[in-house]
């Protein structure tokens, strides 16, 4: 029988869910559920009652996530799905629908991967099974109205901060430096204390020319404190100085309000120290278009303090340096960390060249590391494989002993009460030996597989084109995929991580590139990525 006839299969007999149902429940706590009565605990309560009232229901695996609704990378969705690939459930059972997902798009999707699985999706609270048309019809509507009620709570908000925007007034979070918020009338008091820091950061940025680090350790060597009670940075400096409430303007959604209270720099003032900045390289304009400029920015960490290392730049009388500076550095200055700047071209460059190289030369690198992973994984679940087997072997004795008392019954050589009793008992036997099968096969289905060599060299030639032509933001999704980190080992020497690609489906066949090879296509069939090999490279 063909894996999909299989399911066809599956699916038909999943229409009367039968008398042994294996259940999974998902349960989801969104980043915003302190407004909302859905915590986790909740949900398990009505789950657990709901499973206890079906008939032939036992639960076997548990998929909790603690995140927003709004995409579908979610760890505990992700193992939800990859057990009902293995068959290991035959419902998912959700509190709400918005628990499952809050975009329409993703719910249909995440449907059909679970109708293509032959796994019924049910909601404890909201009347409907995809065991049926109908019910499909349902969850697809339902899905439709979370999403609508989602948006319409977005709009809402934007909305309301709109209309604040528009008639002058402040439109909610963290006040300003130099201004408290008249909660009367939501506008922009000056604060006169806080205002005096204020022109004083302008004043020996734009008359004295002092940098951002010698202003924060000014401000700080005379006792001043930031709004939030910390000591001043480089940092915040800078922000202050690109900050155009100061000139009496409110900004939002790149609508731009004039006038809307009273002004703390004087616009002459202003206008000095813009033009300072941007002979610096620390206008606005430049700190916003790094952002994307630095694809190791989530790898990278200071050897010294440990601290992330971020993307800086510097401006010269020619052209624009770029470097990954540590956050310490950067952001106070040499008494926090002493630690170097790293030349970012010659760290992306070095990187990246042993990236495309390890995935097409170092095949025997990968092997090594798949089975020094199995191993472990193996000797992990020792236990667990020893234990299946004992469970395999019960269920079979189970099933022999049932087989012999129904013949005896048939023969008339055995009691009818006492078959009746014995019977009892051993389904009950069967059902928890099979519960416990069930877990053991969860645990164990997620051991590591070597890719395959074709699949390697397509990833190595799609680095290399990626390297060669793609944009910053398609060089950056290939390292979010394949790089697990950078280390600093010494001045001109780094040693990246790699993570080995695992196939995603459940047939044990490394997925291939896609042929179109999208952007995101190496991440999408790299999810499960395990093994990490080192290489040195120098810089």
């Amino acid at each position: 029988m063909t894996r999909s006839t299989a399911q066809r299969v599956k699916k038909a007999a999943m229409t009367t869910l039968g008398d042994d149902v294996r259940v999974g429940i998902y349960v989801r706590r969104s980043t915003d559920d302190e407004h909302q009565p859905y915590s986790i605990e909740a949900q398990d309560t009505r789950l657990d009652a709901y499973i206890g009232s079906q008939p032939g229901w036992r639960l076997v695996a548990r998929f909790p996530d603690d995140a927003s609704g709004a995409t579908t990378e979610r760890d505990g969705l992700q193992r939800a799905l990859a057990a009902a690939r293995a068959g290991l459930i035959d419902v998912l059972l959700v509190y709400r629908v918005d628990r499952f997902s809050r975009n329409l798009r993703d719910m249909v999707v995440l449907l059909d991967e679970l109708d293509q699985a032959g796994v019924v999706f049910r909601s404890a609270t909201e009347p409907f099974d995809t065991s049926t048309p109908m019910g499909r019809m349902l969850v697809q509507m339902l899905g439709m109205f979370a999403q609508f009620e989602r948006d319409t709570i977005i709009d809402r908000v934007i909305a309301g901060m709109e209309r604040k925007h528009a008639k002058g007034k402040w439109k909610g979070g963290k006040r300003p430096f130099g201004y408290q918020v008249d909660k009367t009338s939501h506008t922009l008091v000056v604060d006169q204390h806080e205002a005096v820091i204020v022109r004083l950061i302008f004043d020996l940025y734009a008359r004295d020319r002092l940098g951002s680090r010698a202003i924060a350790k000014v401000l700080n060597d005379r006792g001043h404190r930031t709004s939030s009670g910390g000591p001043w940075s480089g940092h915040q400096v800078i922000r202050a100085l690109n900050n155009r409430v100061y000139l009496g303007e409110l900004t939002f959604r790149e609508a731009t309000m004039t006038d809307t209270h009273a002004p703390i720099i004087d616009l002459t003032v202003w206008e000095q120290a813009q033009a300072i900045l941007e002979a610096r390289g620390e206008s606005h304009a430049h700190r916003a278009a790094s952002g994307s400029d630095y694809i190791f920015t989530s790898k990278l960490r200071c050897p010294r303090c440990g601290k992330p290392m971020i993307g800086t730049r510097a401006t010269g009388r020619n052209k624009t340096y770029r470097y990954y500076t540590c956050w310490n550095l950067a952001r106070y200055d040499g008494s926090k960390c002493d630690m170097s700047r790293l030349n970012a071209d010659a760290v992306e460059t070095a990187v990246l060249d042993a990236l495309a190289t390890f995935y097409r030369t170092h095949h025997d690198l990968i092997a090594d590391a798949i089975t020094r992973e199995q191993k472990q994984y193996r000797a992990a679940h020792a236990d667990r494989h020893a234990e299946l087997v004992t469970v395999d072997t019960e269920i079979t004795k189970t099933g022999q002993a049932i087989d012999r008392y129904l013949t005896a019954f048939e023969r008339g050589t055995m009691d009818e009460e006492l078959v009746a009793d014995r019977l009892t008992e051993l389904r009950v036997k069967t059902k928890q030996l099979r519960a416990r099968r069930d877990a053991l096969l969860l645990a164990l289905d997620d051991e590591p597989t070597a890719p395959e060599p074709a699949v390697l060299v397509a990833v190595a030639d799609y680095i290399a084109e990626i390297i060669t032509s793609g944009t910053p933001n398609q060089v950056k999704a290939v390292v979010e995929g394949l790089v697990a980190k950078v280390t600093i080992t010494g001045p001109d020497r780094l040693r990246p991580v790699f993570y080995i690609p695992q196939p995603c489906n459940n047939d044990g066949a490394t997925p291939a590139l896609p042929a179109n090879k999208t952007p995101n296509g190496v991440v999408r069939t790299m999810t499960k990525s395990v093994g990490r090999v080192g290489l040195e490279p120098t810089t």
